[in-house]
């Protein structure tokens, strides 16, 4: 028998392959420490803006402002959650240039100790304008949300930046998840637990100042972690010895030219994109001064940015409605919940929706493309809008197995049309011109979706109320109003492109 060899590839060719093997980029390993710190400092800032949320309504009525007319909640709880929002829309950009000059770490320091100083504030508050000013104070010191990608791009690159940006919704979702039971479950604690909290004096007086207080003790313990062991990226500290013409050119050839073509990896849960994607504020103005601002004003970018505008003001109506129907006694249409049960409500769809849209997105996508993706899921608004006063109908009659089945649909439906966000964040990628203006496209969709983030809590806040006061549609007037504005939405939304190509 012969023994047959093997056969041996060409010399040449071995060594080509050899050259390719070695010319092919690895992916650069995680910094998983310093990583796992800045989603760290990150959480606080939504756990600070969702804590209120079961017991906002409640609050307000304590504080008098209303007269006793529970139908007035609206007016004033509205304006408290639209402060938060429009106070961070002014401040994000300039947070971001300090951080330019005086590098990432401080700024995330002063961020989060701000965060636990206005929180403590904010439950200590009795009086409706205490109460703006620490909601206004908590909007200014959140900076954070922009440094802390200024500071995840720096140390990454091109070949893991995505990666790292990937876990940056699950933190947010971790924050507003622990701010809904935080909030439902430690307000009032006093009258839950009588034999133990019951015996001190400040939380007879101050009922909502626990859950206030484990909040801010959660900002001050990420900002000893911060102190510790954060270290200032040396792309950061470099900038600031440098001068701004220095700076900008540094911080652009880091923020955009070396930047993926999309901040925003196709499987990114889009939940609580809370003003979720806020885009890089270094990244956001240079793009705008180093490149013609006008040359964004096309329709495949301002299409795109108007839709994403349209979808923080729709869901964050529907965030606010909430909260506020489920508090509202059963006489006058609401579900009469305790802030106990709204947290836990609340707080179960925030961990369902971060986690369930990590692995269904990327499926959807691919299946249906997004423009049709997009669509469907915005449609399914009109379920989550429409079975308010459905529940309403019941709870005036006591059908208590029935509000719990709509109940469900209803976070269900809510939970299909998140998957709007990851659909409009890639359009907006994708449609820029070119890496150059990538940042300020970003820039501009933020803009636009923090000034409607800021008007949708009053507008719809105001518009429950007088529904209410005015009987008007039997007080579910409000809801029918936004299911029109999701329909025209909807016929807008034909104007999106087919493909992301």
């Amino acid at each position: 028998m012969v023994r047959t060899q093997p056969s041996q590839m060409p010399e040449e060719n071995q060594s080509g392959q050899e050259e390719l093997i070695e010319a092919t980029p690895q992916p650069t390993p995680l910094p998983k420490i310093q990583l796992a710190i800045l989603l760290l400092v990150q959480m606080p800032e939504q756990l600070s803006a969702s804590v209120i949320y079961p017991f906002v309504n409640q609050l307000v009525r304590s504080t008098g402002i209303t007269g006793k007319d529970e139908r007035k909640t609206g007016y004033y709880a509205g304006l408290i959650e639209s402060l938060y929002y429009a106070v961070e829309a002014v401040v994000v950009l300039q947070w971001g240039r300090v951080s330019d000059h005086v590098g990432r770490k401080p700024v995330i320091l002063v961020g989060l100790f701000g965060v636990a100083l206005s929180m403590v504030s904010f439950g200590l508050s009795r009086e409706f304008w205490m109460i703006i000013l620490s909601r206004c104070a908590q909007g200014a010191l959140n900076g954070n949300i922009g440094v802390v990608k200024c500071n995840m791009t720096e140390i990454t690159d091109a070949s893991n930046m995505a990666q790292a940006f990937a876990w940056l919704p699950l933190a947010w979702a971790s924050g507003f998840t622990l701010g809904f039971l935080i909030g439902g479950v430690l307000s009032d604690p006093a009258d839950k637990w009588p034999y133990s909290f019951g015996r001190y004096h400040i939380f007879h007086r101050y009922p909502y100042f626990l859950p206030c207080m484990v909040a801010a003790s959660v900002s001050a313990a990420c900002w000893l972690i911060a102190l510790l062991f954060l270290k200032e990226s040396t792309r950061g500290t470099a900038s600031v010895s440098h001068s701004d013409d220095t700076t900008k050119s540094e911080m652009h050839a880091v923020n955009i030219q070396d930047k993926p073509a999309t901040d925003t990896p196709t499987d990114m849960p889009p939940h609580m994109l809370d003003d979720a994607e806020i885009a890089n504020p270094a990244a956001s103005s240079l793009g705008s001064t180093r490149s013609d601002f006008r040359s964004i004003l096309i329709p495949r970018v301002i299409i795109p940015v108007m839709h994403y505008g349209l979808l923080c003001f729709v869901d964050q109506c529907m965030l606010v409605l909430m909260p506020l129907m489920y508090s509202t006694s059963r006489p006058l249409g609401g579900l009469g919940f305790s802030s106990n049960t709204i947290g836990l409500v609340m707080s179960a769809w925030s961990m369902l929706n971060g986690t369930i849209q990590v692995y269904a997105f990327p499926r959807l996508l691919r299946r249906f493309g997004p423009k049709r993706l997009y669509i469907t899921s915005f449609a399914f608004f009109l379920i989550a809008f429409a079975t308010y006063p459905v529940m309403g109908y019941m709870a005036k009659r006591q059908m208590e197995a029935g509000i719990w089945l709509i109940l469900c649909v209803q976070l269900v439906a809510y939970l299909v049309a998140y998957s709007t966000y990851s659909c409009i964040i890639l359009y907006i990628n994708n449609g820029a011109p070119s890496k150059d203006l990538l940042g300020a496209t970003n820039g501009l969709a933020q803009t636009l979706a923090s000034m409607m983030r800021a008007a949708g809590p009053t507008a719809v806040s105001s518009l429950f109320a007088l529904s209410l006061e005015n009987d008007l549609a039997g007080g579910t007037a409000v809801y029918w109003i936004m299911c029109t504005i999701t329909i025209l939405v909807l016929g807008f939304s034909t104007y999106l492109p087919k493909s992301l190509t």
